[in-house]
């Protein structure tokens, strides 16, 4: 028991007596000396410990630096038990200005760094191949209207391998700007050295007249270098960190020139196309036109895009649709389109002149006004079946009107029908009598006097619906209930069709009668206008209840005309 006490005093000693790890040097180093004025260089600084990130005091080198980026790392060694800490600090430095500036001492746990006198040369003195990491930029022009699109080309060209990078986009103020495209990753010999060349391009555009500047691009990242261990016969790729910034520019806006009249649109080029669905140059009355007219214009946003105006003579009536815009690349140029489509619906015969389309637009090249022109268009409307309607004075006032001489006309109509029907009940019994009587005597060619003289009756009767018809109308009124104008329209072709076993177009329907004349007028104006526009079902219904049902005149056989008289 005493010797077991005595060796865990031993053991206990032991531990106490182990001497605890602490810092005891801190070395210093840059990746480059000369340095050049304003270009960040690495300064790195080891300690031989496990230490706290802000036990490194970093202000006395804001004297003569501006100090960048910092990144700390740690690693541990274990060779033969024996257990090596080590603390890294990677911090970028930029001089502030050329001659000999001097790394002051750092302090890092009571130990002091050794200074590192650095030779700072002039910016533009170094030789450009000697440089690893850099970027340029570039302007489409140096002058400027407001509203004009300028390109603005970045270009980081890289002779190290890049681990990890972020290229911000530039400052300025007064100026819309937004990337263009997707990033262009190429190689380019530069000054006899190749490099790796990161393209990204801008557009801006300025808000107001005046002096536009631009701060440069700026590069922060880490890239891989060639480094070697001390006492190793291997080097190893290490990671650095790196930042760059491009210098600025000055831009010159120039105001709206004075002599420019009309929306203010500045391009290189600006077009304006057209497309017509078909050759012909005869339209009849209520049939669509479309119409498409297409913008483009070069190195132009399409934001900047002007609305086209579009007019058209009296007689025609245009329902547009809302314009598209897209941007897209043609033979490295910008180019922004805007897509106009119409329908026009003719509303009486003639001829008629569609106005020439101007849209005007600056050059700023040449420096005046130029104006893209769509030249005019004849074409030519021939009449229908149906009544010429004046569209725009069809209001609800008219429905109104209407609605209320509707039930004193479906009363007379529902008095004559019933009458009709009588009349057709009491022939259809003497018809019956007089065959029951002449049964006996008639010949085959009285029997066939008898069948058509039925058929004659059943003729000049007033007209029933069948089976079938009766469905058309059940169908017809369905689709008035739900409310769509354009099934409505079918399903009235598909109801006179059954009814005169032919077929019917919406100029022959209208041709029956002035209420349905009317019907189908509101329900085109409902089916094309781009507003909703409301349309009487009801009256619909009933002004096809109430037509005029003018079958065509069944041939009489030619049976008849061997009866003896």
């Amino acid at each position: 028991m005493v010797v077991s006490r005595c060796l865990l005093l031993a053991l206990v000693t032991l531990v106490f007596s182990i001497p605890t790890f602490a810092i005891s040097q801190l070395e210093t180093s840059v990746d480059r000396n000369p340095a050049v004025e304003k270009e960040y260089l690495v300064l790195t600084i080891s300690a031989d410990d496990d230490v706290k990130t802000g036990d490194l005091d970093t202000s006395p080198l804001l004297k003569d630096f501006i100090v960048g980026r910092t990144s700390v790392s740690r690693s541990t060694q274990i060779v033969n038990f024996d257990s090596r800490k080590q603390t890294r600090w990677q911090i970028l430095l930029a001089p502030k200005h050329a001659g000999t500036i001097l790394i002051p001492s750092l302090r890092v746990g009571g130990v002091e760094s050794t200074p590192i006198e650095l030779s700072v040369v002039a910016a533009g003195s170094q030789p450009q191949q000697m440089r690893n990491l850099f970027i340029r930029t570039s302007l489409s022009t140096e002058e400027a209207y407001v509203g004009q699109l300028i390109i603005y080309k970045v270009k980081l060209f890289l002779a190290v391998d890049l681990q990890r990078g972020l290229l911000s986009a530039p400052n300025l103020d007064g100026a819309q700007i937004k990337q263009l495209g997707e990033d262009v990753d190429t190689t380019e010999i530069f000054n006899g050295r190749r490099y790796r060349v990161i393209e990204r391009t801008y557009g801006i555009i300025a808000d107001q007249p005046g002096e536009l500047t631009i701060d440069g691009t700026g590069f922060s990242g880490d890239v891989l270098v060639q480094g070697s261990r001390r006492g190793g016969m291997f080097s190893f790729n290490e990671s650095r960190p790196m930042e760059a910034r491009a210098a600025k520019s000055i831009l010159l806006i120039n105001p709206i020139p004075n002599e420019y009249h009309g929306e203010w649109l500045v391009s290189d080029l600006v077009a304006l196309s057209e497309d017509w669905p078909e050759e012909t140059q005869e339209y009849r009355v209520g049939n669509p036109i479309t119409r498409t007219i297409k913008l483009l214009a070069a190195n132009t946003d399409e934001t900047s895009l002007v609305d086209i105006v579009i007019p058209v003579p009296q007689g025609l009536k245009t329902y547009p649709e809302k314009p598209v815009r897209k941007t897209f690349l043609r033979d490295k140029q910008m180019v922004s389109q805007l897509t106009q489509t119409l329908a026009i619906v003719p509303t009486r015969a003639g001829e008629y002149t569609l106005p020439a389309i101007t849209v005007p637009w600056w050059n700023p090249h040449t420096k005046r006004q130029e104006q893209a022109t769509l030249p005019a268009r004849t074409i030519t409307v021939i009449a229908s079946d149906v009544a010429e309607v004046n569209l725009s004075q069809i209001t609800n006032t008219s429905a109104t009107n209407t609605a209320d001489y509707w039930p004193w006309l479906s009363l007379i109509f529902a008095t004559l029908w019933l009458a009709t029907l009588a009349l057709w009940k009491k022939s259809i019994g003497q018809v019956k009598q007089l065959t029951v009587n002449q049964a006996d005597s008639v010949s085959p060619l009285n029997m066939t006097h008898a069948v058509t003289s039925n058929e004659n009756v059943q003729r000049h009767a007033s007209p029933v619906l069948t089976a079938k018809q009766g469905t058309s109308l059940s169908t017809l009124e369905a689709a008035c209930n739900e409310g769509n104008p354009g099934k409505v329209l079918t399903m009235l072709q598909a109801h006179y069709a059954e009814q005169y076993s032919r077929s019917m177009s919406l100029a022959d329907i209208a041709g029956l009668s002035f209420e349905l004349n009317q019907a189908i007028s509101r329900l085109q104006i409902s089916a094309f206008s781009k507003q909703q526009t409301p349309v009487d079902y009801q009256m619909v219904i009933e002004a096809v209840k109430s037509s005029k049902n003018n079958k065509i005149q069944q041939r009489t056989s030619t049976l008849v005309d061997l009866n003896p008289k």
